[in-house]
């Protein structure tokens, strides 16, 4: 399942120059996968009131291709590409119609919502995680 979520740039995303601050891009993503999430009915919310855990980022590689620029209407995509015990493993673009600006592998894991130690995804959502992983090649 790959999520796709629009995004319009604002003048508040950007720098002097009109180009979108590259730290944006990673909230553009954030708000991807957590509406991915969402459109699963696993809300940020939900997971911690009913399961204990959160999904924080523990790493990102971003690879800059093209900039975005004030007034552009963006494409966030969230693909959910691995799925572990603690770790879930995002393939993410966003892109300006077909072009795509940057690309990027993002690696969520899955911590006690009270100690913030590593914690195994809980198991009931597994089946609904395993649903939405994006088919092998």
């Amino acid at each position: 399942m790959q999520f796709e979520l629009p995004v319009r740039v604002y003048y508040e995303d950007t720098d002097a120059g009109g180009v979108v601050y590259h730290a944006q891009y990673a909230a553009y993503m954030e708000r991807a996968r957590t509406d991915f999430l969402r459109a699963l009915n696993l809300s940020q919310r939900d997971l911690r009131e009913q399961f204990g855990v959160l999904f924080v980022v523990r790493a990102m590689q971003l690879d800059f291709h093209a900039p975005a620029v004030l007034d552009d209407a963006l494409q966030v995509s969230a693909e959910l590409s691995e799925l572990r015990k603690v770790q879930l493993v995002f393939t993410q673009q966003v892109r300006r119609a077909e072009q795509v600006l940057v690309a990027a592998t993002v690696r969520v894991a899955t911590v006690n919502a009270s100690t913030f130690k590593p914690a195994a995804i809980p198991a009931a959502m597994i089946p609904i995680l395993k649903g939405a992983l994006r088919p092998c090649p």
